[in-house]
């Protein structure tokens, strides 16, 4: 994994060949920033990665200058890497969750800015992510969603869908409370 922008650009983070990955690919996160930076400003949110895997997105976000980022990842291995990770690197702002997705929605107390997804493609309940989202407390009426997921999925008929943007196989709909 590449840090594409930010204080840590062109560092690589490499996960042991143990881990069980299938990390956003370079173009497609390169694709997907490019997007968000027209969004926000990284210096002035908060974001929520679910499914962090080795926390590819949430050190992205740091990187960029984001200063408050909340990382869920359920694998207490792939938890301690991003742990480790944010360690070598000496980033504050940081925090790992080592927990199941849908339990820390249940819990969910604070709202962000930017809350991104990134399930396992065979995740048997992915059509249900924006609906848990957006029934948590995580999100509000100016939060961004964001789910990637593979092309099988066409979440263009839920009630929040914004947009969808496609980089290869990756394919990243983008949804937001309807005023």
């Amino acid at each position: 994994m590449r840090i594409i922008s930010g204080e840590f650009r062109g560092r690589n983070i490499v996960a042991p060949q143990s881990f069980d990955l299938r990390p956003t690919t370079d173009m497609a996160k390169e694709g997907l920033f490019n997007i968000l930076n027209n969004e926000f400003d990284f210096s002035e949110i908060n974001v929520l990665d679910l499914f962090s895997g080795i926390g590819s997105i949430s050190l992205e976000c740091i990187s960029r200058g984001c200063s408050d980022v909340v990382s869920v990842e359920k694998n207490p291995r792939h938890a301690a890497f991003i742990k480790q990770t944010a360690q070598q690197l000496k980033v504050s702002g940081l925090k790992v969750l080592n927990l199941e997705v849908r339990s820390f929605l249940k819990l969910a107390n604070r709202e962000f800015s930017l809350v991104f997804a990134d399930p396992p493609y065979d995740l048997p309940w992915l059509a249900d992510i924006p609906n848990l989202i957006f029934e948590s407390k995580a999100v509000n009426e100016n939060s961004l969603v964001v789910v990637e997921h593979p092309g099988t999925y066409d979440f263009s008929k839920h009630t929040n869908f914004v947009r969808l943007a496609k980089y290869g196989k990756v394919h990243f709909s983008f949804f937001r409370i309807k005023k």
